[in-house]
């Protein structure tokens, strides 16, 4: 076995915080944040994953006038106590103030209130221009976990997941995206169940380079702003390394819930242009045994034991 092979020996609990999130209301969303970190700490969690934009809710009309710095803002500092108090990995997404620009920003804060991560996001919708600037960068953190890559939300669903991929291609083990999925007024989910572009794009990257992404969506309804009237609807969703949806959140405004799921970083098969191999050989043996091939990808390994909390 080599050393990439032997990098990672147990698991670690992921909670997802599907929390409601309030338009411009950051002291109240900041408190209801806090409380999901404290429930994720007390059923075992070291990761807690937070949606997007959690302080003052995606593309708030009050986004330019309220956002905060980081690491010296209000939100941000609330967030790195919760941290140090709960003893977790916080993941969040945060309004963030810098000179005259303002970003659409995530933050990976250690459980003893360490900055590992600081993100802006790049493939912002059209929509959100007008609330924030483009986003200038791309990291992973290499933790005591594994090596934990950040994005959020539409940047995993840019053409090719070229974002989800350079991570993976940066090293990561496990891919965290705080988001903010939303519906028109009268949507029907019994008809058209939501989430089946970010299956497709989380399974698509997680099988290619085998390892984890979780993307956290809050929920409650939008005010304000160009999806004024739309919903954010949770359905929060981990997909495996097999590309297969291990966990997926309850979907509606009113979905607030805490999810859980034991994730095991699987070691790396590959390194650079080591992946060019990885993915060659395996398209001959699907090419030369294509029902096993599938059967293999599909069933090995045990599934993850996850469980959802109501709020």
């Amino acid at each position: 076995m080599n050393l990439m092979e032997e990098r990672h020996t147990s698991s670690f609990r992921l909670a997802l915080a599907q929390m409601r999130v309030v338009g411009a209301d950051r002291d109240r969303n900041l408190v209801r944040a806090a409380r999901m970190i404290t429930t994720g700490a007390r059923v075992g969690a070291q990761v807690v994953l937070l949606p997007e934009a959690l302080d003052l809710g995606w593309t708030s009309p009050k986004a330019r006038e309220l956002a905060g710095l980081i690491p010296l803002g209000t939100a941000y500092k609330f967030l790195r106590d919760a941290a140090k108090r709960d003893r977790v990995y916080v993941c969040a997404g945060l309004t963030e103030r810098a000179g005259r620009q303002v970003y659409n920003s995530a933050v990976l804060i250690s459980p003893e209130g360490r900055l590992l991560l600081h993100h802006r996001k790049l493939n912002e919708l059209e929509i959100g221009h007008l609330a924030y600037d483009q986003g200038d960068r791309l990291a992973v953190s290499r933790t005591p976990l594994g090596t934990i890559g950040l994005m959020i939300c539409a940047d995993g669903s840019v053409a090719g997941q070229v974002v989800s991929r350079s991570l993976a291609l940066m090293g990561a083990d496990v891919i965290l995206s705080p988001c903010a999925w939303a519906v028109k007024p009268g949507y029907n989910n019994a008809r058209t169940p939501y989430g089946a572009m970010w299956r497709r794009c989380y399974g698509a990257v997680a099988r290619d380079f085998r390892i984890w992404i979780a993307g956290c969506s809050n929920v409650g309804l939008i005010n304000g702003g160009p999806w004024d009237g739309h919903s954010c609807i949770g359905r929060s969703l981990v997909v495996d390394p097999r590309g297969r949806p291990a966990l997926i959140g309850p979907f509606g405004s009113r979905a607030e819930a805490l999810l859980t799921i034991d994730i095991k970083p699987e070691p790396r098969p590959a390194r650079g242009t080591g992946w060019d191999r990885f993915w060659e050989n395996r398209r001959e043996a699907e090419r030369k045994s294509p029902v096993q091939s599938h059967k293999a990808s599909a069933g090995r390994g045990t599934r993850p034991t996850s469980r959802i909390y109501a709020c």
